[in-house]
């Protein structure tokens, strides 16, 4: 069997943490553990003073510089043909509607071609619609023929649309449609065209390659603002919030926390929290990986620093020792940030002068478990 509670990361024996297993989190909250000063030397257990902080703190962690998922686009091919021309490279900044690849294509021919016929048919079928309404308004034919010319013309219609609407998807313009219904010339070649504006961060084809309908040719993005991805470890969870400053110091860079995740990696025990860059995207590159140094705030409540070894955690909640005249007393704290030697927490159980537990934990936890279970 699992056991759903562990002590502070390597600060506390694993033995300790199967104390705590019959424990009820709700009754334990406020467990005063009768101990005279005897028992208490004979346990060993020590105390260390609590020190009280004050205003912001902050802790680091590695955290990789991505693109958010709305600012990147994948330019894929829109038919399957031969790559002729390749005309803009990784890291280049391109501009709306700038040629990127110049691609020969037998499908693009084919839809010219179509898209001809279909335009012939619509005006064949337009003068026979003008003709037959002409005709039905001097009652020289009957309603049932001007129907059927009308159902016809429309159906022509939808098929012209059709097909303009394939031709520009393939990237010619309604100038270069136009051209086509003037000259009646099928250009065989077609230009891929950038979007939007932003920079190449990777190109998928070489030269004379031939590529898919819908295969990836290039992944353009915004790279302002950009979002740095920070695997947090979960006992420092409780500690963050939205909208909190963030600092990559090495690079100039701040933003603030936009996201906290609601899942935990089972590997690592850490949850994923997401940081927008507000301020100098510029120095940051995507895929980068970076220090983060995440600003926790005490929202009011007193701040505390503790040895390491005083923080104990039971299912969901970290604990300390507050040592009192009839012994010690259980008192529920949130870790803010930790250090291997000392932790940041803050807690309304604890006030200055107070003292706290740091050796002699497997006895107090043993009075814990007895005094919450009774």
């Amino acid at each position: 069997m699992s056991i759903p509670f562990l002590p502070l990361a390597r600060r506390v024996p694993l033995v300790l943490a199967a104390l705590l297993l019959a424990v009820p989190a709700a009754r334990a909250e406020g467990v005063l553990l009768r101990l005279d000063d005897r028992a208490i030397r004979s346990a060993g257990i020590e105390a260390a003073r609590v020190e009280p902080e004050s205003g912001q703190t902050e802790f680091t962690l590695p955290g990789t510089v991505v693109v958010p998922p709305g600012q990147l686009t994948v330019i894929a091919a829109p038919a399957a043909g031969l790559i002729e021309a390749l005309l803009a490279v990784p890291d280049e900044l391109v501009t709306p509607g700038q040629p990127l690849a110049r691609l020969r294509s037998t499908e693009l021919i084919e839809a010219q071609r179509a898209y001809l016929e279909a335009a012939a048919r619509e005006n064949l079928s337009r003068q026979a619609q003008a003709r037959d309404e002409q005709l039905f308004r001097e009652r020289i034919i009957p309603e049932r023929r001007v129907l059927t010319t009308r159902a016809e013309a429309a159906a022509a219609r939808a098929v012209l649309d059709e097909r303009t609407q394939l031709l520009a998807l393939y990237g010619m313009a309604e100038e270069d449609l136009a051209a086509l219904r003037d000259t009646r010339r099928i250009a065989p070649n077609l230009e891929v065209r950038a979007p939007g504006a932003g920079v190449i961060l990777q190109r998928s084809v070489a030269v004379g390659e031939r590529v898919a309908n819908a295969a990836p040719l290039f992944q353009v993005a915004q790279l302002d603002p950009l979002w740095i991805s920070v695997q947090v470890p979960i006992a420092r969870v409780p500690a963050l919030q939205h909208a909190s400053r963030v600092v990559v110091p090495g690079q100039g860079a701040e933003g603030r926390v936009i996201r906290i995740g609601r899942s935990t990696d089972a590997a690592t025990q850490s949850v994923t929290m997401t940081a927008e860059v507000t301020r100098g995207a510029a120095a940051l590159r995507p895929g980068q990986v970076v220090g983060v140094a995440i600003s926790i705030a005490t929202n009011g409540s007193p701040q505390w620093r503790v040895p390491s070894a005083a923080v104990v955690r039971q299912r969901d909640r970290h604990w300390v020792f507050r040592r009192v005249p009839e012994g010690f007393q259980a008192v529920p704290v949130t870790v803010l940030s930790e250090t291997a030697q000392s932790v940041s927490l803050s807690g309304r159980g604890l006030s200055a002068g107070d003292s706290v537990a740091v050796r002699g934990m497997v006895a107090l936890l043993a009075e814990f478990a007895d005094a919450a279970g009774g």
